[in-house]
């Protein structure tokens, strides 16, 4: 699976550095070609001999060899690599990578690699959860690193005793499926709902609300870049995925046509629904058939009676290998609403963001969000692009 593959793998002075070599064993057992960087803290914690006879290649520390005088070029080395791994990363090193202080082999060797980074911090859980190691993980997040930590979103607000080191097991199985390329969800038939529904009060006016349908494509795009067949249903939205993303794009307008166009795609063959759309709760009684002019009502009074539950309707009728995905946008926490949510309409798992959050909800590029899942886990995401947060869900839930 990793023949061939290039991997370095940097290792800070962290208690944690001992996890390394079992993580150097299992790429070399893979087949990958395997160059570790040691810090010189790192050396305290953890013999480069060891490594390096694991790696079956000479562990790197310093910019010159002190037995020959040899130049190790961290040049080199970043491009020669295919994934560039810093398992465990220190508070220091998460910070220095943060804002580019290049004062050891691994930082420069970090500078100037094209592949893509894992980080898996190891620290005290207080130092974990300072702020300052919070915005330097999410700088480097929000620059295309991969975090991989125990916790998803590695939020440090909601840990308990959780600073410590994901597993080598894991961490392997993360890359090596990111190089790989495999796509896990091949085969797999998965209706996305997305945008608003617009309901008509006359021919030139509606009740509506203000979702872009950002959420939704970003999902549409995540499942399909790991293989699975989409049916795109979306109200008037103003982005939507191309017709390459997805096998069926469906347009609607209104929540009875998104409810129509709903049930009759879903069948047994169906493997999944995530109901992302923001469906208008209520419609108007008795829609004008001509504009209103103003000088007619001064006042003007509209009859609202409420939509069918699209989400509920389908999870009364789900079989046991159907998955079912909502969405609770609140203007609160909304923890006690959205698993109730859940529970009422019998989803699997239910995304439950607040509009309380500066960057989240309607409109904007990011989101942060909590997964919540039947079985009583919880996933809380940091503030990420909305892409990211798309490809966080699908990998926690599919």
């Amino acid at each position: 699976m990793m023949q061939g593959k290039h991997i370095v793998i940097g290792i800070t002075g962290s208690i944690a550095a001992y996890k390394a070599a079992t993580l150097v064993r299992l790429f070399v057992k893979a087949g990958a070609e395997v160059r570790v960087i040691m810090t010189p803290a790192a050396k305290e914690f953890i013999s480069p001999l060891t490594l390096a006879t694991l790696s079956q290649a000479p562990v790197i520390s310093e910019f010159f060899d002190k037995a020959d005088g040899q130049w190790h070029s961290h040049v080199d080395l970043g491009l020669w690599a295919d994934a560039f791994i810093i398992a465990p990363a220190s508070a220091s090193t998460i910070a220095k990578c943060s804002y580019g202080v290049a004062d050891n082999m691994l930082i420069t060797s970090y500078l100037s690699t094209r592949a893509k980074v894992y980080i898996a911090p190891a620290m005290d859980l207080d130092m974990f959860a300072h702020p300052t190691t919070q915005e330097n993980l999410q700088r480097l997040q929000e620059r295309g690193c991969i975090i991989i930590s125990p916790q998803e979103g590695f939020l440090a607000s909601k840990l308990i005793g959780k600073g410590r080191m994901e597993e080598p097991e894991e961490i392997f199985r993360r890359v090596s499926e990111s190089l790989s390329g495999e796509k896990r969800l091949l085969g797999k038939r998965v209706i996305v709902t997305s945008g608003p529904t617009h309901e008509k009060i006359d021919p030139v006016r509606f009740v509506g609300n203000y979702s872009s349908g950002k959420m939704g494509t970003a999902l549409a795009q995540a499942l399909h870049e790991e293989g699975a067949e989409v049916i795109f249903i979306t109200g008037p939205a103003s982005v939507m995925p191309s017709d390459k993303e997805v096998s069926q794009l469906i347009k609607v307008t209104s929540a009875l046509e998104m409810e129509a166009a709903v049930r009759s795609c879903f069948d047994a063959e169906t493997d999944a629904t995530i109901f992302c759309a923001a469906v208008a709760d209520y419609r108007v009684a008795s829609p004008e058939g001509d504009k209103v002019k103003r000088e007619r009502k001064e006042v003007w009074n509209l009859e609202l009676i409420a939509n069918p539950d699209i989400a509920a309707g389908i999870g009364a009728i789900k079989q046991s290998h159907q998955k079912m995905i909502g969405f609770a946008l609140e203007t609160e926490e909304g923890t006690s609403y959205a698993l109730d949510k859940m529970k009422r309409k019998n989803l699997d798992a239910i995304i439950l963001n607040s509009m309380a959050h500066e960057g989240a909800g309607f409109g904007v590029d990011t989101n942060k969000v909590s997964v919540l899942e039947a079985d009583g886990k919880r996933h809380d995401l940091p503030l990420m692009s909305k892409t990211d947060v798309a490809k966080e869900i699908v990998r926690i839930l599919f």
